[in-house]
C-alpha cells in the first residue's frame, strides 16, 4: 500500500527548519509529507490529511479579540490555514495541529483565543523550550487519552497564545496545571486534534509519535473510504 500524502503547513521563515522533523515523524508513522505555504501550493484533494503546524501568532481579526503589541501575525498565512481546516473537514480529511495549529483549528471553528495566555494564567509555567520540561493532564475518556494514554505528560513549550472559547464542536483534551488548555479535538468525525505542544520535535518519545500514527491512521482510513464513495454515487 501507498503511504498516504499529508500537507503539513508550515512559516515561509521557518519552514525550512521545521518541516523536515514533520517528514520524518509522519515517515515513521507510514505517511509521506508534501509541504504546504504561501510559496508551495497543494490541491487538499491530493492529499489524504492535513498537519497545521506551529509559527507566528494568530491575529485577532479572525476572531474579534483584542490585539497585543507583542504578537506577530502572518495575515496571508491566517487566511490560508484557516481555509485549509475548513476545505479538510468538508473534504472528510482528518487534522493534526500543533501549537498555532491548534488555535488554528478552534479559530477556523469560531472559537477565540487568549492573545496573551501568561497574563491570564498567572499559575501557569511558561518554557520557552524545545526540551520536554512542561507538564500537562490529559482528560480521561478522551480521544487524546485513547491515542497517548492518560494522566500526566511531559512536553515542550512555545506558544504565548492559547485556546479561550471553544469552537463548534470541539471539547478540551488537555490542561496544564494552571488550567490553561493544551489540547482541543473534535468530537466527532472527520478526526481532528490540536495540541499546544510540539511533538515533531520529541520523535523520540513514544507518547509523541502516537500523535502522528493516529494521523495517519485516520488518513489511511478516509484513503480507503474515497473509492466506495464514488461506487457508490456511480449507482446512484
Amino acid at each position: 500500500m501507498t503511504r498516504p500524502r499529508i500537507a503539513v503547513t508550515v512559516s515561509r521563515r521557518s519552514g525550512w527548519r521545521i518541516f523536515p522533523l514533520f517528514a520524518f515523524s509522519l515517515w515513521l508513522a507510514g505517511g509521506r509529507a508534501v509541504r504546504w505555504d504561501e510559496d508551495h501550493k497543494v490541491d487538499i484533494d491530493g492529499v489524504d490529511g492535513v498537519v497545521i503546524g506551529g509559527g507566528d501568532d494568530i491575529s485577532p481579526d479572525l476572531y474579534g479579540g483584542r490585539l497585543v503589541a507583542s504578537a506577530r501575525f502572518d495575515a496571508e498565512r491566517d487566511a490560508m490555514e484557516r481555509a485549509i481546516v475548513r476545505a479538510a473537514f468538508e473534504a472528510s480529511k482528518p487534522v493534526l495541529g500543533v501549537c498555532r495549529g491548534a488555535q488554528m483549528l478552534n479559530v477556523a471553528l469560531g472559537g477565540t483565543l487568549h492573545q496573551d495566555a501568561y497574563g491570564v494564567f498567572d499559575q501557569s509555567r511558561r518554557h520557552r523550550t524545545v526540551l520536554p520540561r512542561k507538564d500537562v493532564r490529559i482528560e480521561p475518556g478522551t480521544r487524546l487519552a485513547a491515542i497517548a494514554g492518560p494522566g500526566r505528560m511531559r512536553v515542550n513549550a512555545l506558544h504565548s497564545q492559547a485556546v479561550d472559547g471553544l469552537g463548534r464542536g470541539l471539547r478540551v483534551a488537555a490542561r496544564d496545571p494552571g488550567g490553561m488548555v493544551q489540547a482541543v479535538e473534535r468530537v466527532r468525525e472527520p478526526f481532528a486534534l490540536g495540541v499546544q505542544w510540539h511533538p515533531e520535535h520529541l520523535f523520540y518519545a513514544r507518547r509523541q509519535r502516537r500523535l502522528f500514527a493516529a494521523l495517519v491512521a485516520a488518513a489511511t482510513a478516509a484513503h480507503e473510504h474515497e473509492p466506495q464513495l464514488a461506487q457508490v454515487d456511480a449507482k446512484m
